[in-house]
């Protein structure tokens, strides 16, 4: 898998990398003489360290392409993400020299935010790939998304079955309960797990619709019948209906958590690629402003 081991990648082989274009890019900052004017973009040094950011972003880019290209001997994609790690934090430093830390309200300036954008975006993406994995694995106990919704499946079936058993109020209400139980939905609702399951409480006249986020108004619904029951099998049948009820309360918050955690592995990259694209149309018009003043 392409999380496990990326930043020790052959020995954390591109860390070596990066911090030997750090350290190179530091020399030729330093080589600037601050006597006659500030280190800037306007400078030999400048424009070495600004050529090598371009070539970098250029470079960075094609990751994108190489892990389409499944025939490709260029590498191992795993390398290439290591590589694109390391060297893309090292973009950071080396476009700061190459600025000479110099920021105004101009098309260079906003190139050097979207970097930063793009950048930091990318970091939350190496947590995702490196932290979600492990989570989700935890929390499906080794097993797949289908088993989950197969335990549900199972546990609705048997769940109906047991509620026709009991009172007419109780069977509306474990029945809706089922029906209206919403799963996923929209980005909001996957990336934070929201809920919006319904319930019908109540029966015939009295009957009204009420929120049952987390199950737990229907479970707390038929608990509060337990003590009115008027048979002994009744009450069987009520004190089974919660096992069951609580069972299917712990499956669906594990469902949501799987959603939730495989959103919030791939949101990231609804930003963080769109964001590339902008850096490099910002990253062009630099270039080209640039040379139209020098």
């Amino acid at each position: 898998m392409i999380h496990r081991g990326l930043l020790r990648y052959q020995g954390a082989r591109y860390l070596w990398w990066a911090l030997g274009v750090i350290a190179a890019s530091v020399a030729v900052y330093l080589s600037q003489d601050s006597a006659t004017q500030p280190p800037n973009g306007g400078t030999w040094q400048g424009y070495v360290l600004g050529t090598l950011g371009a070539l970098l972003v250029a470079w960075l880019g094609l990751l994108a392409i190489r892990k389409r290209s499944y025939r490709s001997t260029a590498g191992t994609v795993q390398g290439w993400t290591s590589a694109h790690v390391y060297l893309g934090s090292a973009l950071l430093i080396v476009a700061t020299l190459h600025c000479g830390v110099q920021f105004g309200w101009n098309i260079h300036t906003f190139a050097y935010a979207l970097m930063c954008i793009v950048i930091f975006s990318g970091f939350f993406g190496l947590y995702s790939y490196v932290r979600h994995p492990q989570l989700i694995a935890s929390n499906r106990e080794g097993g797949a998304r289908s088993e989950l919704f197969a335990e549900l499946f199972e546990l609705d079936q048997q769940t109906r079955v047991l509620a026709q058993r009991c009172a007419a109020g109780v069977a509306i209400a474990v029945g809706s309960s089922i029906e209206r139980t919403t799963i996923g939905g929209g980005v909001s609702s996957q990336l934070f797990g929201n809920d919006r399951s319904f319930f019908i409480r109540g029966d015939g006249a009295t009957s009204a619709v009420a929120r049952n986020t987390d199950q737990q108004p229907v479970i707390d619904f038929v608990a509060a019948r337990l003590p009115r029951a008027e048979k002994g099998a009744e009450a069987a049948n009520l004190q089974q209906l919660i096992v069951f009820l609580c069972r299917r309360q712990t499956v669906l918050r594990r469902i949501r958590r799987d959603i939730r955690l495989r959103a919030w592995l791939k949101i990231w990259l609804y930003f963080h690629i769109p964001m590339t694209a902008a850096l490099v149309i910002a990253l062009v018009l630099h270039i080209v402003v640039t040379f139209m003043y020098w």
